[in-house]
């Protein structure tokens, strides 16, 4: 005698799923599983960095985080979900011409998401708000603007000089600078003449003439950035020198010690300042930056009166900030991982609408599953939102 499993057939009856989605239903949501996971691991170690990171940069005016573009692409991405849901439904009811417009619309949103989000980046960039550049104390913060000073220099020496005729072989830059010097002394043409003595200017605001040292009565040590006061320390010692050499040409008294040589002045370079350890970041008053710097920053930022080396000047305000590079490295992690995930989406979102006037109810399950997928995105941004542009740690 035969048994079956229910006693009245020799035939099972066939298997039914617990829940009855389709299998790319039900993979997109087991993929979606792992995506959880991910982001919850990114913004797991970023809450665990900022709370033990005491003086973790919040204020916008340091971290240049827009609040408001934040906001309002919040407000975009949640428009967006609700367009891919009415885009859905209109597949349902097999209006595909409205279904293709509300998904045109989520592009469109789409686009200005990335839009904003590349003027919060471009912010950070011109900045230089970003992993491994951000000065995390003031003396970093000086050796960062002698550094790109010395840069902005080089860029122009670089961009002016000329190959002499029959040369092939191009010298280092060190070697271009000397060389442009050479030629302004050589006189050249009216043209190139001016941009010569930019350079030059340039070469000597930054190397040879940012400050003169004085050491005063008591010991302490003055500074002076005034280009009136050093020619004024320069014509002095000149003239100590030429009056040293004409008593030494009459030769010294019988029983008289001889003069000593004046001393030169020490006017020393931004970089040399910086390494000397002569120039404080800050005035002590408040936290404003010391009128030198700010002064040079000025002159060589000029567009008016120095055309030809604002051109090429790219330093940035030294300022520094604590933790600024974890704080740059979580923002650009975590960020910048969601905006890829954002162009997956508008990559699901073309194929639909590169259908036209072809889409048809195979296409439903994919706007759905995409739909799924872009409320994911639109979720892991509403918590990214508070936790980088909101919320303080105390």
């Amino acid at each position: 005698m035969s048994h079956s499993g229910n006693g009245h057939g020799s035939s099972a009856p066939p298997l039914k799923m617990g829940l009855a989605i389709p299998n790319s239903k039900l993979c997109m949501w087991l993929f979606l599983g792992t995506e959880i996971m991910f982001f919850t691991a990114f913004i797991g170690s970023y809450i665990v960095l900022r709370i033990g990171s005491p003086g973790w940069p919040s204020d916008p005016k340091d971290t240049h985080i827009l609040v408001l573009a934040g906001g309002i692409n919040t407000f975009v991405l949640i428009l967006s979900s609700y367009l891919v849901v009415l885009s859905h439904e209109a597949m349902i009811g097999k209006d595909y011409r409205k279904a293709w417009k509300f998904m045109a619309g989520t592009m469109a949103l789409a686009f200005v998401f990335l839009g904003i989000k590349s003027v919060e980046y471009y912010g950070k960039f011109d900045h230089d708000i970003v992993p491994g550049h951000i000065a995390e104390n003031d003396e970093q913060a000086l050796t960062k603007l002698a550094r790109e000073c010395t840069h902005s220099r080089d860029a122009m020496a670089e961009a002016l000089y000329v190959l002499p005729e029959g040369q092939t072989k191009v010298p280092e830059v060190i070697q271009k600078i000397a060389d442009l010097l050479a030629e302004l002394d050589a006189s050249p043409d009216a043209d190139r003449r001016i941009q010569l003595e930019a350079f030059k200017a340039m070469h000597d605001r930054l190397s040879s003439s940012f400050v003169l040292v004085r050491t005063n009565a008591d010991g302490t040590t003055s500074l002076n950035s005034d280009p009136a006061a050093i020619k004024s320390a320069r014509d002095a010692y000149d003239a100590a020198v030429k009056q040293h050499e004409a008593v030494a040409a009459k030769g010294v008294v019988a029983g008289t010690e001889a003069p000593a040589a004046p001393a030169p002045p020490d006017i020393v370079g931004l970089s040399i300042a910086v390494r000397r350890e002569l120039l404080p970041l800050h005035t002590g008053i408040g936290h404003e930056l010391n009128p030198l710097i700010t002064g040079l920053l000025a002159e060589m930022r000029d567009s008016k009166s120095n055309p030809q080396i604002a051109r090429y000047f790219h330093a940035h305000d030294p300022h520094p900030m604590v933790y600024g590079n974890v704080f740059a490295s979580t923002y650009f992690l975590m960020t910048g991982f969601h905006a890829i995930h954002v162009v997956i989406g508008m990559i699901l979102f073309g194929l639909v609408l590169a259908q036209g006037r072809n889409l048809n109810a195979d296409w439903i399950d994919f706007v759905e599953n995409s739909g799924l997928y872009w409320h994911f995105v639109d979720l892991v941004w509403i918590f990214l939102f508070p936790l980088l542009y909101i919320v303080e740690f105390s």
